[in-house]
């Protein structure tokens, strides 16, 4: 295995290269720099999971080459219905992260910084494709720093089994493309492509293609170091951190129990025990800006683990769960540089960013507990959620801020703790999702940090890949076996007029197609999917003895069923199903009066529809305050209805074993289960600012700076 940096790569890193473009856009890049007195070399442009796919790149297959186009190129890209069941877009997001980089750069932006995910999945067509775009932002002065994330890499060394089931054939149907040494290719089966474009890549080859991204120093760098570096003298210089980059000289000892080395622990029993790279760094490339890239994968050995093939990719859990609870058993070695690291920026008063791709703290303004006690076990990713202890340990170290990535959330959290630290947690979105957009930090004054947020709605050519989903859309329409009828998606989609609305409306069909089988339980995922707003508000208010058993008897009345109901033992106080015409009535006026009181009309609740309900829901799940500016101020207002329009104590839900009773009155599930659902959708929308805000170290506080915003309060 080769581990040091080739002479190229730090060559490259030493000096900014010429643009080289892309395959498809070899034109020349002209220097469109603004004047010196606009560019802001102090401020740092986050870019957080970019998910880069080539769209335009070269598989190097006679077998598939792509979907031929008007201009002469081959889009190599996934279906629509893929992105449309994924939580990351695929295709457009070779659009957006353009547009992004312009909007940055026309800012005067010169510092980019990328927490993780910037490819789809560390694939050579991806990386290769990612690198030839930085290479030509970089020949305008712009300078990128990359901490790795899970999905580059998948795996600490290369997995030449992966691939993709749902490419897009000229046909509309799906292709299946996979690297060489998968069973499928293997075994020559004529339905896939084969082809190492498509292996997945791990850190070797990685940092040393992108070594000159942040991971190998550069000569304009006034200073770099890693988590192993240790100058002689304390004299820092570029040849000798040239020779602190080898990767031969950033590994330590992982073990399936925790970090190996001098942290093993007397008389605990380690198994599984390897040497592995930690790829992060710290670099000043201007003076008094510290970068502080963190490498929070941990990748731990598993029962799969061969000491004689250590480098075997299935030997290793992927990271996407461990995140920053894993660092604090598995990557000691990495707290005690962190805590090196912030006092020595605090001594030296360098302002100091750090980033990874993994959040440092709960990322669902504080709303996580709830989520776990409404929702399906395990929905929403709650598994990723940073413990408490590893939070007090985050903020012990002394960081003053945190950049983090991986949920593609648009979020902002702060802990202090009792010995006086402080630590700031931002979540930014990622550019392929609703809510697409970037931050940009910068130190206003030693102790006052501004946080802006920039929202990418506008993304020249994104509906360039339109007319081939168009040619999906048929072929789906047009075939009646079962597994394409699934898979049918909501056309209107591809009538989006920008990059937001193509996004809003891909988390719309995101809700419908996935989200709600797997987040949400059986009788809430039926009310949220039947029911428009005002229903819901008349809901909220509905007090009758019909049972839901009773609902088939008088089925006029709301469009809910006892489907999700066990069956239950009828009580002594059974009505007639027809009294629940009277009683809905009732429960209607009481909420024309609730509306009212808001100054609104109880019938324009019912333009909200149970598409939109849901699909709010997880767009603010998402985008936090920047879903509520999509919402506009009378939806904003509409919920803020229903948030306080419930019973104070609703009545208990009757159960027979775990399942709900169909003996239940009409309104107890709903009434119960939704109160918290609009507590919950209040709080992640009421969450502390993540739009423009400033953070005050001194005083230990965030301070909202954007006067436009919505709130659910």
């Amino acid at each position: 295995m080769r581990y040091a940096f080739p002479a190229a790569a730090l060559a490259a890193a030493a000096t900014l290269l010429a643009a080289c473009g892309s395959d498809h856009e070899a034109a020349p890049v002209a220097d469109t720099r603004p004047p010196a007195d606009t560019v802001n070399s102090t401020a740092v442009a986050f870019m957080s999971d970019v998910h880069f796919e080539n769209i335009y790149g070269d598989l190097k297959s006679s077998q598939f080459a792509g979907i031929p186009t008007k201009d002469g190129k081959n889009a190599t890209i996934r279906t629509m219905y893929a992105q449309l069941t994924s939580t990351r877009l695929f295709n457009e997001n070779y659009f957006a992260f353009r547009a992004a980089l312009d909007d940055a750069y026309g800012k005067g932006i010169r510092l980019v910084a990328l927490p993780g995910d910037i490819s789809d999945d560390a694939q050579p067509v991806n990386i290769d494709g990612l690198a030839d775009i930085l290479h030509e932002y970089q020949a305008k002065g712009m300078r990128f720093f990359i901490a790795p994330g899970n999905h580059d890499p998948n795996e600490p060394y290369d997995d030449d089994e992966a691939g993709k089931n749902d490419f897009l054939t000229k046909d509309g149907k799906e292709q299946k493309i996979y690297a060489v040494n998968n069973s499928a290719c293997k075994a020559k089966d004529p339905a896939v492509v084969c082809t190492n474009q498509l292996m997945e890549q791990g850190y070797d080859k990685l940092l040393t293609k992108l070594a000159e991204f942040g991971y190998a120093p550069n000569k304009n760098d006034v200073y770099w170091e890693t988590p192993f570096t240790s100058y002689t003298d304390g004299k820092y210089s570029y040849e000798a951190a040239t020779a602190a980059a080898d990767l031969g000289k950033r590994q330590f000892e992982i073990c399936s129990e925790g970090e190996g080395g001098k942290y093993k622990v007397a008389g605990k029993t380690y198994s599984r025990c390897t040497n592995i790279i930690d790829a992060s760094y710290l670099v000043e490339p201007v003076k008094g800006i510290w970068l502080l890239a963190l490498d929070a994968n941990v990748h731990v050995p598993n029962a799969n683990f061969d000491p004689a093939r250590p480098t075997y990719f299935k030997g290793f859990d992927n990271a996407g769960d461990a995140g920053w609870n894993k660092v604090q058993t598995h990557k000691i070695h990495q707290m005690e540089w962190i805590k090196s690291v912030a006092a020595r920026a605090k001594a030296q008063g360098k302002q100091l960013m750090s980033f990874s791709h993994y959040p440092t703290m709960d990322f669902y303004a504080n709303q996580t507990d709830a989520m776990k006690a409404v929702f399906k076990s395990g929905a929403f990713q709650v598994t990723r959620m940073p413990a408490a202890a590893t939070t007090a340990a985050m903020v012990a170290t002394g960081l003053p801020l945190h950049v983090g990535g991986h949920m593609h959330f648009n979020g902002t959290n702060d802990v202090k703790d009792a010995a006086g630290n402080y630590l700031v947690n931002v979540q930014s979105p990622s550019l392929a999702v609703f809510g697409a957009a970037y931050k940009i930090v910068s130190y206003q004054s030693e102790d006052l940090i501004d946080v802006q947020t920039v929202g990418l709605n506008t993304v020249a050519r994104h509906n360039e890949l339109f007319p081939h989903y168009q040619v999906e859309y048929d072929y789906l329409q047009g075939s009646t076996a079962a597994g394409d009828v699934a898979k049918r998606w909501n056309r209107s989609i591809l009538d989006s007029k920008s990059y937001g609305e193509f996004t809003r409306t891909y988390f719309g069909e995101l809700s419908r197609l996935r989200f709600m089988g797997d987040y949400w339980p059986c009788e809430m995922k039926e009310a949220a999917m039947a029911l428009d707003l005002r229903q819901m508000l008349i809901l909220s208010q509905l007090q009758t003895k019909v049972t839901l058993a009773q609902l088939k008897d008088n089925p006029s009345v709301l469009p809910l069923t006892a489907s999700c109901a066990a069956k239950g033992t009828p009580g002594s106080d059974v009505v007639a199903a027809s009294q629940l015409t009277a009683d809905w009535a009732a429960a209607t006026a009481r909420a024309e009066q609730v509306a009212a009181a808001a100054n609104l009309k109880l019938a324009d609740f019912a333009k909200v529809s149970a598409y939109e309900f849901y699909g709010d829901f997880h767009r603010t799940t998402y985008a936090g305050e920047l879903a509520l500016r999509d919402m506009g101020t009378e939806r904003v207002a509409q919920y803020k209805v229903l948030m306080s329009a419930f019973p104070a104590s609703p009545a208990v839900i009757v159960k027979v074993g775990e399942q709900l009773s169909d003996q239940n009155p009409v309104q107890v599930a709903f009434q119960s289960q939704f109160k918290q659902v609009f507590a919950i959708l209040k709080g992640l929308g009421s969450g502390k600012p993540s739009d423009h805000f400033t953070i005050d170290l001194k005083a230990q506080k965030l301070n909202n700076v954007s006067n436009s915003g919505l709130s659910f309060n």
